[in-house]
């Protein structure tokens, strides 16, 4: 960056209340969104108020620049990437600002997350109806930017339906409300001397013919087609009383709905709410043995009083079979569909439901299309849902190169031309050789269409502009709209002037130069275009970097398409009340670079861009993994399924070749011979432990946050409890030998678990034998100690690999440790297929318990009746690798024990990192989000259980509760 332009950033960055960054780091996390783009911004800022934005504005009209709003960042079309400045309002405009339950409206920041609304409205009956797929994540003022609809614009209709009011900020800086006027108050504005009033007289003059109007109808999509977004929205503003015989008011809204932010910049959003829609609801999920009939069945179905009508192709449904999270949500599928088509039915009673249920399903079997029609109701319907949300992750999926690319995935159609339309836009793809993948909202006629391309290669590149070309001039010959929902980015508005013809498309260019004289929001979008095949993520035909891990991701052919398998959809951005563990640090800090995201772009950058030696020896990267917890959650919630815990712990291992391990890394590292030495005088090294003059001397040395109790250790390790009781009498007969992992934190910290482990297993009637093995290295791992993690993963291969089998498996107590048998040792072994058949027999604790009792080996019966209440907390790399039903289902053994799962994420603590000074708050921010209240919620009554060490001290440290392993709570049950 040149001297002259950091000066000027420096004295802007002293005028803002928020923040502002030119740095390389933040530079590249916001030059993608969700697009293919990529375009380096001069700076990034985070305004806190109105005043920051003007002040931006200045900055943009006397520095020749521009302003690129974004909220989550998750748009498809490149309407996020720019040059200029990038201006995040996502994480101090959210504010909900004003709700009026009488008019049924509500006033919001544009930060404002749409399913944060929803359930602020909840309790007043009603909510906001455009639902996108990015619902948990995105923000209303992305919402209003692209005019998005989602799965139920077919009964409430889109954005722009529900914007009645919006405060922005024009480009000479003052602030501007827009909403409905009459013809008089038209007028009036008319009669203003400052650009509002030339924005009003330049729509007036470019509106106000006939014959205009005429050819706005002409040449705009069909007015049916209610997702459209083609350009700037004037083909709403002429059916306004002010251009027609109608009695509508003219409403600025409806032309800024849908502009990208090219327009001006918005501060304040007034929503036109509905009451809640019924609450008993079904989805009938037609099952098509192709493509065809399921479209073929779109217009009889939507007959109906339908609220969804989704559709899925089997490139997506195949995509699910190999995610975690979706496995489960797709249990309702029957056979292999070649498309599937969900559509959702609602009541206001179970008897309605079902008359309306019995009715469609007549209507159904008259057409003869559909082989299966299960009907789901309750959970299942969430399942299903999220498995159709889940569509565009899972496109990341794909290993290698070549991608379902988003060019053309937003054409919409007339619900009577959509098997027509496909017909053709299908016989076009077989021109060039491509089986373009089919899901999302069939039943208002838009179909998420998209080709698999390699981008990085030039042949493909070219495709990509003649594919979007034809299926342009496709669209444009059924009247519809190349845009329906996504917007047109850079990715479409090269094809506006064709879509809606070389006239009307003068008439959106002297719009924008109305508003914006200056060009500074969001240039190259919508009119003047920025050229849909440059610009790349990726350069074309660029020889890539070849990188040595000692990590094995070869799964993904790499560490850099591991990294790249990142696709920007934002799930990572999800907050607490929504569930899941992913992204812990985001939740806390609300900032980009602690996204999962924003880690997966920084690596791809800097992999792909450095001119070092070592591609990972720069402080940014360690910058950006800095607050990653490690926590396995984005390997599952992921839909591309990142690994970021993989991502890190190679990084760490390549940073630290260069320079060096730090002391305190290696005093975690190696805790174990640490706490193996502690435990030979434990009194003595307990009450240095806990006297807070001797501590507070360990915890400075260490870098150890002082708010923190460490660790006591045990009096005696399992090692030697197990053979001071190896004779102890088991049962003739026993139903099956089982090997217990002794993983370092139960040998020396937590050796009364281990205890009650073999006293549990063994009264049960089950032979537990312990080994001399090596530890998990989790301790290794987490700090990128990777040839020590190697060496102990190699040895406990050998160690075990005669030993494990079905009859023999491998138990573990601490999740983060048995877990490493599961994951890390299949990327670290040398002897592959040796611990690929050890992971197939390892089990976490609960899991063996929970397989025993589905085969009737232990029953209820053998455990108490006394009454408890339990509330537990699950480990995340047990969220990540298995599931919290084991733990759930082994203590609800004894008849009378009520258990309830704490919808938790990450506890925060995650081994060492909530013990580190520099991050002993993020830890603490994060353990207050659900986990905390949670327990301090509870009645002193209620048992609190944690499987995790680390769960168990956070718990203790941040409520001053004690948390039990559900195995000690299950011993202390049995009879």
């Amino acid at each position: 960056m040149q001297k002259e332009n950091l000066i000027q950033l420096k004295t802007l960055k002293s005028k803002l209340e928020g923040e502002l960054y030119f740095n390389d780091l933040m530079r590249k996390l916001y030059a993608t969104d969700a697009s293919v783009y990529r375009k380096l911004p001069l700076a990034v800022a985070l305004p806190k108020n109105t005043q920051d934005i003007k002040s931006l504005i200045d900055f943009a009209k006397s520095n020749n620049t521009s302003l690129i709003p974004r909220t989550a960042g998750t748009s498809l079309a490149g309407q996020c990437v720019g040059e200029g400045i990038v201006v995040d309002v996502s994480k101090y405009f959210t504010r909900i600002l004003d709700i009026n339950e009488n008019a049924k409206t509500v006033t919001v920041q544009p930060g404002v997350v749409r399913d944060e609304l929803n359930n602020y409205l909840k309790p007043f009956g009603l909510f906001f109806g455009p639902n996108t797929s990015t619902s948990n994540r995105c923000m209303i003022g992305g919402m209003v930017g692209n005019n998005s609809s989602g799965t139920t614009s077919i009964q409430y209709g889109v954005t722009r339906d529900k914007v009645l009011k919006m405060k922005t900020l024009l480009s000479d800086g003052n602030e501007v409300e827009f909403s409905a006027l009459t013809s008089e108050e038209f007028q009036q504005k008319l009669q203003l001397s400052t650009l509002e009033g030339e924005v009003y007289n330049s729509i007036y003059k470019e509106l106000n013919s006939e014959s205009v109007q005429h050819q706005i109808q002409d040449n705009f999509p069909k007015p049916s087609i209610h997702r459209r977004n083609t350009g700037y929205a004037i083909d709403e503003l002429i059916k306004s009383e002010v251009f027609s015989d109608s009695n509508s008011g003219f409403n600025m809204c409806q032309l800024l709905a849908g502009s990208e932010g090219t327009l001006a910049f918005t501060t304040e959003i007034t929503l036109q709410l509905d009451d809640l829609p019924p609450t008993e609801s079904a989805i009938i999920a037609l099952h098509f043995e192709s493509i065809a009939k399921c479209l073929n069945a779109v217009e009889t179905v939507m007959q109906h009083n339908l609220h969804t009508c989704e559709m899925m192709d089997d490139s997506i449904l195949n995509l699910t079979k190999h995610n975690k999270t979706q496995q489960e949500n797709r249990q309702f599928i029957e056979g292999n569909p070649a498309a599937i088509l969900m559509c959702e039915l609602k009541a206001n009673s179970n008897e309605e439901l079902q008359s309306q249920i019995n009715v469609f399903l007549e209507t159904v079997k008259s057409m003869n299309l559909s082989y299966a029609n299960p009907v789901l109701k309750g959970d299942d319907i969430n399942k299903a849902v999220e498995l159709r949300k889940a569509g565009l992750g899972l496109l990341g999926n794909i290993i290698g190169d070549k991608k379902a690319v988003a060019c053309i995935e937003d054409t919409a159609v007339a619900l009577p031309d959509l098997d027509r339309y496909i017909s053709e836009f299908t016989a076009l793809m077989k021109t060039y050789n491509q089986n373009a993948v089919y899901y999302a909202h069939a039943g208002a006629g838009e179909l998420h269409l998209r080709p698999i391309l390699d981008l990085k290669q030039a042949e493909d590149v070219v495709l990509f502009r003649k594919i979007t070309t034809d299926v342009a001039q496709l669209v444009k010959k059924y009247k519809g709209s190349m845009s329906g929902e996504h917007g047109d980015g850079i990715v479409r508005a090269e094809f506006i002037p064709m879509m809606i013809g070389e006239a009307n498309y003068k008439i959106l260019k002297h719009i924008k130069s109305a508003f914006d004289p200056y060009n500074i929001f969001n240039p190259g979008k919508i009119v003047d275009a920025y050229p849909m095949d440059k610009n790349f993520r990726y350069e074309v035909d660029r020889k890539e970097p070849q990188i040595e891990t000692l990590l094995d991701f070869s799964a993904s052919e790499g560490i850099l398409r591991e990294a790249e398998k990142c696709n920007g959809s934002g799930d990572c951005r999800k907050l607490p009340e929504f569930g899941g563990v992913m992204c812990p640090s985001y939740r806390a800090t609300r900032n980009e670079k602690d996204t999962t995201r924003g880690r997966a772009n920084a690596l791809r950058e800097f992999l792909t861009n450095s001119e070092k030696a070592n591609r990972f020896d720069h402080k940014e990267l360690k910058d950006v993994f800095d607050l990653c917890l490690s926590c396995k959650a984005c390997a599952s919630e992921c839909p591309s399924s990142v690994d970021v815990a993989s991502l890190k712990a190679e990084f760490q291992y390549q940073y630290q070749k260069v320079n060096g391990v730090p002391f305190r890394t290696k005093l975690f590292a190696y805790n174990n011979k640490i706490n193996g030495l502690a435990s030979r005088v434990p009194r003595l090294t307990n009450f240095m432990f806990s006297n807070d003059f001797t501590s507070a001397i360990i915890k400075s040395i260490g870098g150890i946050a002082k708010e923190r109790s460490l660790p006591l250790v045990s009096s005696k390790s399992l090692d030697k409890e197990f053979y001071e009781a190896k004779n102890k009498t088991v049962k003739i007969g026993y139903i099956k030998e089982v090997i217990l992992f002794n993983d370092e934190f139960t040998n020396h910290l937590d050796t009364e678990i281990g205890i009650d482990a073999m006293e549990l297993l063994s009264r049960l009637n089950y032979k537990v034998t312990i080994i001399s093995h090596s530890e998990s290295g989790r301790a290794m791992l987490s700090k990128g100690l990777l040839k020590d993690a190697k060496r102990v993963a190699n040895e406990n291969v050998s160690k075990f690999k005669h030993l494990i089998t079905e009859n023999t498996p491998l138990l573990g107590i601490e999740p983060s440790a048995i877990f490493t048998f599961k994951d890390e040792y299949l990327r670290l072994a040398d002897d592959k297929e040796s611990a690929k058949l050890i992971a197939k027999h390892t089990f976490l604790i609960e899991e063996f318990i929970q397989q025993e009792m589905a085969l009737g080996r232990i029953k209820s019966s053998q455990f108490t009746q006394e009454i408890k209440t339990i509330k537990f907390h699950g480990h995340c790399h047990q969220k990540a690798l298995a599931n919290q039903k084991s733990s759930f289902s082994i203590l609800n053994l004894p008849k009378n024990y009520k258990v309830t799962i704490i919808p938790s994420g990450c506890c925060g603590m995650a081994g060492s990192f909530g013990y580190e000074k520099e991050h002993y708050e993020v830890s603490m921010q994060i353990g207050e989000q659900v986990l905390f209240p949670a327990v301090r919620k509870a009645s002193a009554d209620t048992e609190i259980s944690a499987n995790g060490t680390s769960c168990r001290h956070q718990i203790k440290d941040g409520t001053g509760r004690v948390a039990k392993h559900p195995i000690s709570i299950l011993k202390e049950a049995l009879l």
